[in-house]
């Protein structure tokens, strides 16, 4: 018996930041399951990894108007249009406490009653969303005009912060996949202790064979820290800047590199002209995964200065963390999320409370002054990504999942079985 046809819905592709669901997606085929590829939008993208073009070119991009959406609404209306209003009216009602969900979801909801026809024509088994918010509302009403079934994985901001509809998208969905167990115990807060049983945790993850050993620093070496992440509010580097600033004050001899790209740009750079560290601190801008897998050996320390925003932004558990690891490097980050569950205080790395600036230079102080306890922390982190972050392991636990749930529905439907 074939494996089932999985459509994976993203918000957007390709999406530099989320190399995490591009490397899950190659790995599930390499596994020998189908991909079909339903973003919601197609993101022009000045950097691409390397697999990137591969998906492009068999990506189905659906607009959110044409005629061919327009005709096949008004030909579910005519059919069935109780249920052609019951969904609209249901949408609407569960999105109205957000202006912005409520918008995004009148435009989709058309968008979404077309791909279901052409997720039916390409005899799609199930659809796996990544990110509650609107992949997954996109799975959720396919799934109601159609009955394919749907999973989630749920990440950071699509559970702490867009919460409209949340648990209705939850419930209906065949299982709930958790990149961390924060995460787990968060909606169960949210939404109910009904949401645990069906959600199961299922770390990214990467292949920690493709990254090498960081370089050893030697006495009187100038200090090499690194940083990724999208330049936005909630990856708090501007708290990182204020930490260098205490690290040159302190005479401690250092390049602090940080590889993202984003809206907060302008404002960095500004803050670190203002702190006389335009020597110190460079921006390196946007990198493919490979160019960040040889850069990260170069650096002695790796720092993740997270903050929650006033909104309630915050990480989930991010993947430059496990590349940091992966390179034996020390790992800086702060206590939030689901970033404990990798970061373990005093034993794979050293943990600060977010927003503290202070906490952060004292804390990269000790790893610049204490190596040799550095590269034990930083060794144990290394194993623990091949124990639990490992993405081969990763996507075979979401394929025991995948088969616990269709296969057996798949071998009902073959023998004519309800």
């Amino acid at each position: 018996m074939t494996n089932p046809k999985i459509a994976y819905v993203m918000s957007r592709f390709p999406h530099l930041p989320e190399t995490f669901i591009l490397r899950e997606m190659s790995e599930l085929e390499r596994q020998g399951w189908f991909v079909a590829l339903y973003p919601l939008i197609q993101q022009p993208q000045a950097v691409k990894h390397q697999d990137t073009e591969r998906w492009l070119a068999r990506a189905q991009f659906v607009p959110f108007a044409s005629t061919e959406i327009v005709k096949e609404n008004g030909r579910f209306m005519r059919q069935n249009s109780k249920k052609y209003r019951s969904l609209w009216w249901q949408v609407l009602r569960e999105n109205r406490s957000s202006p912005n969900f409520l918008l995004r979801a009148a435009a989709l909801l058309p968008k979404a009653v077309y791909t279901a026809q052409a997720m039916q024509a390409a005899r799609i088994t199930h659809i796996h969303a990544h990110y509650a918010s609107h992949p997954a509302l996109m799975a959720w009403i396919i799934h109601r005009l159609t009955g394919i079934s749907y999973s989630i994985t749920v990440h950071a901001h699509d559970i702490f912060v867009r919460t409209a509809m949340l648990a209705t998208k939850l419930r209906d969905a065949t299982f709930i996949a958790s990149i961390s167990d924060f995460n787990r115990d968060y909606l169960a807060n949210l939404v109910g202790e009904w949401v645990k049983p069906k959600t199961e945790i299922v770390h990214c993850g990467i292949m920690p064979d493709t990254y090498q050993p960081a370089v050893v620093p030697q006495p009187h070496d100038r200090f090499e820290i690194m940083c990724i992440g999208s330049l936005q509010p909630y990856k708090g580097h501007s708290y990182l800047v204020e930490a260098c600033k205490q690290l040159q004050q302190r005479g401690i001899p250092f390049r602090c590199r940080i590889i993202g790209e984003g809206e907060k740009r302008q404002a960095l750079e500004r803050k670190i002209q203002d702190a006389g560290l335009m020597e110190s601190v460079q921006l390196l801008g946007a990198k493919s995964q490979e160019e960040v897998s040889q850069l990260l050996p170069t650096a002695h320390c790796y720092v993740q200065p997270s903050i929650v925003t006033s909104n309630g932004k915050m990480e989930g558990i991010p993947v430059s963390i496990m590349e940091a690891f992966a390179c034996s490097l020390p790992v800086v980050a702060t206590h939030l999320s689901g970033i404990p569950e990798i970061v373990r205080s005093g034993k794979t790395g050293y943990l600060t409370p977010p927003a503290d600036a202070d906490a952060l230079a004292d804390a990269l102080e000790t790893v610049y002054k204490s190596p040799n306890e550095s590269k034990r922390l930083a060794e144990n982190g290394h194993q623990l990504v091949l124990d639990e972050f490992k993405l081969t392991n990763n996507v075979s636990k979401l394929i025991q999942l995948f088969e616990q749930y269709l296969l057996p529905k798949k071998l009902d439907a073959q023998m004519g079985l309800n």
